[in-house]
């Protein structure tokens, strides 16, 4: 049975799967199929990268995390040190906007998404915003996954 899923398994509290796919187990409960759960995680960085509002302390770890990158790493390009790193991942202090265009940037280049538009709009992109955070994600029973307007 297809239905909408609140997707919490890869650390971010704000990610839907629509279409999800449910079966049931042998006791009854039912249970969700996630195949290809890698494909997920890009169309979920996707919908990071491609959000017209600043990412999340949550998100940043999450993009950081699929980039195969430790704090320290992150930091060394970013020129900051890892405690900044952290620091924003734990949202005690605010990203700027420059750092934050940056990793939009490498982790397009690193996990392979085109962003579709210019620097000086992703640049756009990095600023606060009141709008929705939560990522809809559209799936597919043969693991196809692409990020949908909220």
């Amino acid at each position: 049975m297809m239905q909408h899923y609140h997707y919490t398994e890869c650390g971010l509290d704000n990610v839907v799967i629509v279409g999800a796919d449910f079966l049931s187990a042998d006791d009854g409960e039912e249970v969700i199929v996630i195949p290809a759960a890698g494909r997920l995680h890009k169309a979920i960085a996707e919908g990071i990268l491609k959000r017209d509002s600043s990412m999340s302390g949550r998100e940043l770890r999450f993009l950081r995390t699929e980039m195969g990158m430790t704090q320290a790493e992150l930091a060394r390009l970013l020129h900051r040190d890892a405690q900044t790193i952290a620091r924003w991942e734990k949202e005690e202090i605010e990203m700027d906007g420059n750092a934050e265009t940056v990793v939009r940037l490498l982790a397009a280049e690193k996990l392979g998404i085109d962003l579709g538009s210019d620097i000086e709009t992703i640049a756009t992109w990095s600023t606060p915003s009141a709008g929705s955070r939560e990522i809809m994600i559209k799936g597919s029973p043969d693991g196809e996954y692409r990020p949908v307007a909220a």
